[in-house]
């Protein structure tokens, strides 16, 4: 009860200027169709964090736009309403309409959502989206969300992300032993499995925690955020791949009760406009990424490494056994992972013979 009312004061008070409550904004009356709703949304980024922080904003304008002003989004960073990883449970009980962050965040909540997030050695961006999009994921995301009172839609794709800093080197399976890493979701539980300890930390942190050895390594995405976090400054080593994040899927998550209440034309803008993020954050991080990774090799005198193939069986080995010990009994779990894993394994040699034969034997 304490967090409800502490959220619900700052929401107020954060909303000074804006219409009054007593104007109950956030009602839909069908004798007034061009009713404006006013809409806060918070995010387990930082403010104006570069990319996953940025496509918040970008998501509130396009709204606006398609919606010709009927939905005002205004956004706000990690801390400045709800501390970020309480983001999921201010949404669920009403007191903000909608948020941004990933849905490994909620493992806590139901170990089903993280598939929707990240699957160590699991799918690609475009293998995830068309998951979502057309084998079912998105319906079983709904699902899952459901019981929370929220309604998910797709907010962009990473990629495939780096392997990680480290400040010491990785050469065997065996270098993971009491190793502290940053490192969510069920990539976590990898670790654990190989003798690490997994650490949650909130993005505004991880440099610090790295910094002052309360960690000794951490994963971030890829090398644009990497360079900005200034993370080949404190950290010696810089790993390839990511097995443990693919592809990692970013969402918004709406309240439900409030989302159900909107017509059918503003609920078509609001997934519109998340298929839009999808599109955009993907293609942001290829062009930044791009231009980062080079220059920490060419600027900043990094190596890349890679994890060799014997540490990375030894993970994907970890990886499955871990995944069996989170779905335990738990049926929703195991509905959607065996969704999430035979849609994979369905698409596999059609990758096989095409994108790795690209990779392979064609680029440059």
């Amino acid at each position: 009860m304490l967090f409800v009312l502490s959220v619900l004061v700052l929401s107020i008070v954060s909303c000074l200027g804006d219409p009054p409550a007593s104007m109950n904004v956030n009602s839909y009356d069908v004798s007034k169709p061009d009713k404006v709703f006013y809409w806060k949304m918070t995010t387990t980024w930082p403010p104006n964090f570069p990319v996953v922080g940025e496509v918040a904003e970008k998501y509130a304008k396009w709204v606006d736009e398609m919606s010709n002003g009927q939905i005002k989004i205004k956004v706000y960073g990690g801390g400045e309403l709800v501390p970020p990883l309480e983001a999921f449970d201010a949404v669920s009980q009403g007191s903000i309409e909608m948020g941004c962050g990933a849905s490994y965040y909620w493992a806590g909540k139901t170990p089903a959502a993280q598939f929707f997030a990240a699957v160590p050695f699991g799918m690609n961006s475009q293998q995830i989206t068309s998951w979502l999009e057309v084998g079912g994921g998105y319906e079983l995301w709904k699902k899952t969300y459901a019981k929370f009172n929220l309604v998910p839609y797709m907010g962009g794709n990473t990629g495939v992300q780096m392997g990680g800093w480290f400040n010491r080197e990785i050469n065997t399976i065996e270098d993971f032993k009491g190793l502290k890493m940053r490192l969510p979701g069920i990539g976590g539980k990898v670790l654990e499995k190989a003798g690490g300890a997994a650490v949650l930390v909130a993005g505004s942190e991880v440099y610090t925690s790295l910094e002052r050895g309360v960690i000794d390594a951490t994963e971030w995405i890829g090398p644009y955020h990497d360079y900005k976090m200034g993370f080949h400054k404190i950290a010696k080593y810089y790993y390839t791949p990511g097995w443990h994040e693919t592809g990692s899927q970013l969402e918004f998550f709406i309240n439900k009760n409030l989302h159900d209440g909107l017509p059918p034309h503003l609920q078509s803008i609001l997934m519109a406009a998340a298929k839009r993020a999808q599109v955009w954050v993907l293609s942001e991080f290829d062009k930044q990424n791009g231009i980062y990774l080079d220059k920490l090799i060419n600027e900043e005198g990094v190596q890349v490494r890679e994890f060799s193939k014997e540490t990375l069986d030894a993970l994907r080995g970890y990886t499955d056994e871990a995944i069996l010990e989170m779905i335990g009994d738990d049926p929703l779990s195991k509905e959607v992972y065996e969704s999430y894993s035979n849609f994979q394994n369905r698409i596999a040699k059609w990758s096989e013979v095409t994108e790795k034969a690209y990779y392979n034997k064609i680029q440059k």
